[in-house]
Formats: structure tokens, C-alpha cells, sequence
């Protein structure tokens, strides 16, 4: 009898040392959260780290603004204890399936009118593409933190601790960003893309931004507006121009084509991310190496 309760107790002390040095499984209570697009998902996995587990709607080149939940996305949310998205209307098709859910779980916007420094567009609406401003990216992450720690509040020093350090890295790429461009001359700090997803980076880092079609894909562009696009770089004698991961190539190949008509060229300068991140495991495949790679293609191409 006392070998037995030796051996059980050998076992349940080895079963206590497993325990404490296993991580956190979903099974004991780690949040399942669903992020809509791949800059939001990888913001609440920096903050959330392993206390969480993290689904993204879209992958890389999937446009927001174009973008329809699928049955299986709408299980993903369903199951999802925290629900992250934009905002601000960049999923515009999924607005009644956020309004829905928030009855019954936290969904939660990260660009939110109550952010300092937004651009508006019109009495309702205001750009989403807030990522493209560091401090303005500062203030989505202190969103993902507090909501974060209410839906979890024993990780509470765990998700203080990795936003800070995010902080630390933003602050270092933010001053990394304004040093790159600012070895582009002024005269050619012109970045010409394909929607209207720049404009808080040009705000941000004194870089002036010109685009086919508004802030939404989902804006037709006309005759006129590549008339309009092509006059600007005729006139700027702009040397590059920018296809993006998630736009069809066709908007900028329609202006390529119009300058050819007056015997013009261009270069072009290479592929941005504008509303999503690169593959997985590539650099661009986070926020910060996305950022990276956008104004190192930008820089080498202007200068």
C-alpha cells in the first residue's frame, strides 16, 4: 500500500511540473480571436502573443473593401471569444455581420473617429488606412491592449509588457521611415498608386500622394480620371509609378498605356501593400517588415 502511494504521488508531482511548464493551449482558457484583415490579425498577435490564438478573414493581396464573408468565416466569427476589424468602413460589405455580432461578443473596431489625426473625407466617413501612419498605428495597438485585457484580465501584465515593446519597435521603424525619405530629394517625393490607400503615409513623412481611383476600390475610374492622373505626371515629370498587392494591375497599366499615347514613359516602380500583408513568412509578411519593404521599394525607385 505504501509502494502505491508513492508511486501516485510520483506521478501526480510529475504531472504538476508537466503542467506548469506547458503553454497555453485553448483548452485552459486561451482567447480565440478573429481578425478580419492580415495588418489587423498580426497587430492582435504582437499584443497577444501566446495568450491567444488568432484566425485572419483575408490573406495576402485580398482586397477589404471588396471582400464578402464566406459560411466558413462566419463560423470563425461565431466561435471567436474577441473580434477584431478595421473600421472606419474598410470592410465595407461586413458592416451587418459586425452590427449582428456585437450582441452577443466583444467586436471590436481598431480605427475608431476618437483617434487624433484622422483625415476625413466627408461628413460620415473617414479614410481606414490609418497603418500607414505609425503614431496613428500606436494608438490602434493601445485599442487591441485594452480590449485584450478586459476579455482576459489574469494576462493583464503579459499584454501590458508586449505592448510596450511594440511601442519601442514602432518608435524605432517611425524614425527609420522620415531618415529613408528624407534621402529623396523634394522635387521627387511624388508617389502615384492605384487607390487612394497612401495618403496618411504622405501626410506623415512629407511625401505627395496622387491615385486613380478614392479611397475605396470599389470606386469606379473613368476616362477622365486617367486624363486627369496623366496631366499630373506629364507636368511633375514623376519617374515611377506603383502597382499594388491587393488592386488588379489594370488601373495602372490604363495609365501607362495613356502616357505612351503621348510618346511619354514611365517606369514601373514596383508592387506596394496597401490594404494587406505579403505571404506569410515572407519580410512584408508582418506590419513593420510590410512597412519596410514599401518604403524601401518607394526610395529606390524616386531617387
Amino acid at each position: 500500500m505504501k509502494i502505491v502511494c508513492v508511486a501516485l504521488l510520483f506521478i501526480f508531482l510529475l504531472m504538476g511540473c508537466s503542467q506548469k511548464n506547458t503553454p497555453l493551449t485553448v483548452s485552459n482558457n486561451k482567447l480565440n480571436v478573429v481578425a478580419t484583415t492580415s495588418i489587423v490579425a498580426d497587430l492582435v498577435s504582437v499584443i497577444g502573443d501566446t495568450a491567444i490564438t488568432v484566425s485572419s478573414l483575408m490573406g495576402a493581396g485580398v482586397d477589404p473593401h471588396l471582400y464578402k464573408a464566406s459560411s466558413g468565416d462566419l463560423t470563425l466569427l461565431r466561435e471567436a471569444d474577441v473580434i477584431f476589424y478595421n473600421g472606419l468602413h474598410l470592410e465595407g460589405k461586413m458592416i451587418d455581420v459586425f452590427q449582428k455580432l456585437s450582441n452577443s461578443k466583444s467586436v471590436t473596431p481598431i480605427a475608431k473617429e476618437s483617434l487624433q489625426g484622422l483625415r476625413k473625407i466627408s461628413e460620415n466617413f473617414y479614410d481606414p488606412h490609418i497603418w500607414f501612419s505609425v503614431p496613428l498605428w500606436k494608438q490602434a495597438a493601445l485599442t487591441v491592449k485594452n480590449q485584450l485585457t478586459q476579455s482576459s484580465p489574469n494576462h493583464k501584465a503579459y499584454f501590458e509588457k508586449n505592448y510596450s515593446n511594440y511601442l519601442h519597435s514602432l518608435d524605432s521603424l517611425d524614425q527609420w521611415i522620415r531618415r529613408t525619405i528624407a534621402t529623396i530629394s523634394n522635387e521627387k517625393r511624388i508617389l502615384v498608386t492605384a487607390h487612394d490607400a497612401f495618403a496618411y503615409f504622405g501626410a506623415e513623412y512629407g511625401v505627395r500622394i496622387h491615385s486613380l481611383q478614392g479611397i475605396s476600390t470599389m470606386a469606379e475610374f473613368g476616362i477622365n480620371d486617367i486624363i486627369s492622373l496623366v496631366n499630373t505626371i506629364d507636368s511633375a515629370n514623376i519617374p515611377a509609378i506603383f502597382v499594388e498587392s491587393s488592386v488588379p494591375p489594370k488601373s495602372i497599366e490604363a495609365v501607362i498605356n495613356a502616357l505612351k499615347t503621348r510618346k511619354k514613359t514611365i517606369k514601373l516602380g514596383g508592387i506596394l501593400f496597401s490594404d494587406a500583408l505579403g505571404e506569410k513568412n515572407s519580410i512584408a509578411g508582418t506590419y513593420i517588415g510590410m512597412v519596410r519593404t514599401n518604403v524601401s521599394t518607394i526610395v529606390n525607385a524616386l531617387q
